[in-house]
């Protein structure tokens, strides 16, 4: 296969790849032996009909489109690749004449990443973020500790109360019929937690501990489970203990438990820290997001169409996989928003341009800043995404292969040029505090 670029201008690309004869011809063998299968031919057992008779049959160019599809999979890709083009929308395809014993050409036009040129880019004006860490920060995150420290007591004496955590047994049921997943046995329910389905917990409060309570509630009209929902329900529950939390106190003991400090001072002094770095952290990507926004409202960008549709694909994506973390899918979820899928991906189009343009914004800085990726930055950016899926650097080379290593490396370089824009920003105070200070 013989590769050739006739154009490339206007974020357009022209080339075309050309097959010789006897590539097609091998071309044509494996698409009969993948496909012959599925002939009938009078005199032959299913699969069995020589590739000529099918083509006597069927027309000589029976098996082309398949050997074409064949050869485009595997050579389309490598020709991007060597023409070094970034391709954000699939090829227009051209095909030539088709004749069998002769080369076969096909013509690819390609939209392209788009290059633009920057502007205003240094000295944007960004609103200065600096979060105080207070004493009342700290003292909130040791009682975040404390609970995490916390331990359950059972108590006697007294009946039940809000915030409680009960031991039950439940055994639910429709019209005198059980159903799945209504029955457990000593099941730990902190009480107004919200656990169960409204209504639920509220009948648990101000009894005994042994005491059977027969439990009625109704399911919720957006219940996920669909036989369940809208449907009045009893459940006979037991209640065989009551608990308590016990919080430890904050000193010097709790600070040796959780952490490798010894005193509560040196426990409250790493907190400080912590926060503080977070804060930063915090109110950089706070600013640098301003930053962004600006960037995008002093440069106008043509978006392809094609970038933006990807994006919200991505967007999509994305949120079926936080969805199903939560126990939904995407269906659920438009269903209990009344939407379909047009206008999910409407909502979304708007933020997908938005971020596409910043994509193609901050490429264009790292060209015209000329910033690249060091080899001991790309190695630290591999190094992470082995560690976070538990490979080594030559496993995930592997895997990727050389030609997606590059998205390490742009990572990186959009990394650098976004630090570059917010190291040459100008930040400003609140307009309030401004007003204040005068």
């Amino acid at each position: 296969m013989n590769t050739n670029l006739i154009s490339k201008e206007n974020n357009i690309a022209k080339f075309t790849l050309v097959f010789t004869a006897d590539e097609f011809e091998d071309a044509i063998v494996d698409a009969y032996k993948k496909n012959k299968d599925k002939f009938s031919i009078d005199g032959f057992r299913k699969g069995k009909a020589p590739r000529k008779i099918i083509e006597n049959n069927y027309g000589e160019d029976i098996f082309y489109d398949e050997a074409l599809n064949g050869l485009l999979n595997k050579a389309y890709p490598e020709a991007v690749v060597e023409l070094d083009l970034e391709v954000v929308a699939n090829p227009q395809l051209e095909v030539g004449e088709v004749k069998k014993g002769e080369d076969v050409t096909v013509t690819a036009t390609v939209q392209l990443f788009p290059e633009v040129e920057v502007k205003n880019y240094k000295n944007l004006e960004v609103t200065k973020v600096a979060t105080e860490v207070t004493d009342a920060d700290v003292d909130a995150d040791l009682e975040r500790i404390q609970k995490s420290q916390a331990r359950l007591e059972t108590v006697e004496g007294r009946k039940t109360q809000d915030g409680d955590t009960v031991v039950i047994d439940f055994d639910g049921s429709i019209d005198g019929k059980h159903f799945d997943g209504g029955k457990a046995e000593n099941f730990e329910l902190k009480l107004g937690s919200g656990q169960f389905i409204p209504g639920f917990e509220d009948q648990l409060i101000g009894k005994d501990a042994g005491e059977e309570v027969e439990v009625r509630v109704t399911f919720p009209e957006n219940y996920n489970a669909k036989d369940l929902a809208g449907k009045d329900a009893l459940f006979e529950t037991k209640i065989h203990e009551i608990k308590v939390e016990v919080l430890p106190e904050i000193d010097d003991d709790l600070a040796s438990d959780v952490s490798e400090f010894e005193t509560l001072a040196e426990l409250k002094a790493d907190v400080k820290k912590n926060l503080e770095k977070n804060a930063k952290d915090r109110d950089e990507t706070q600013m640098k997001n301003e930053l962004l926004d600006k960037l995008c409202e002093v440069n106008e960008v043509e978006v392809p169409i094609a970038m933006v549709e990807e994006e919200i694909d991505r967007m999509v994506n994305e949120m079926n996989q936080q969805l199903a973390h939560q126990g939904l899918s995407l269906d659920q979820y438009m269903q209990l928003l009344g939407q379909t899928i047009k206008d999910v991906r409407d909502g979304a189009r708007e933020d997908a341009k938005k971020r596409v343009t910043m994509r193609i914004l901050i490429r264009a800085v790292v060209a015209k800043e000329g910033i690249e990726a060091t080899d001991a930055e790309l190695e630290e950016e591999l190094q992470k995404f082995a560690e976070q899926y538990g490979q080594s650097i030559e496993q995930v080379k592997k895997v990727m292969g050389e030609e997606n290593l590059r998205f390490f490396a742009e990572d990186v370089k959009t990394r650098k040029a976004i630090d570059f824009m917010f190291d040459n920003a100008k930040l400003v105070e609140k307009k309030e505090e401004a007003e204040e200070s005068k």
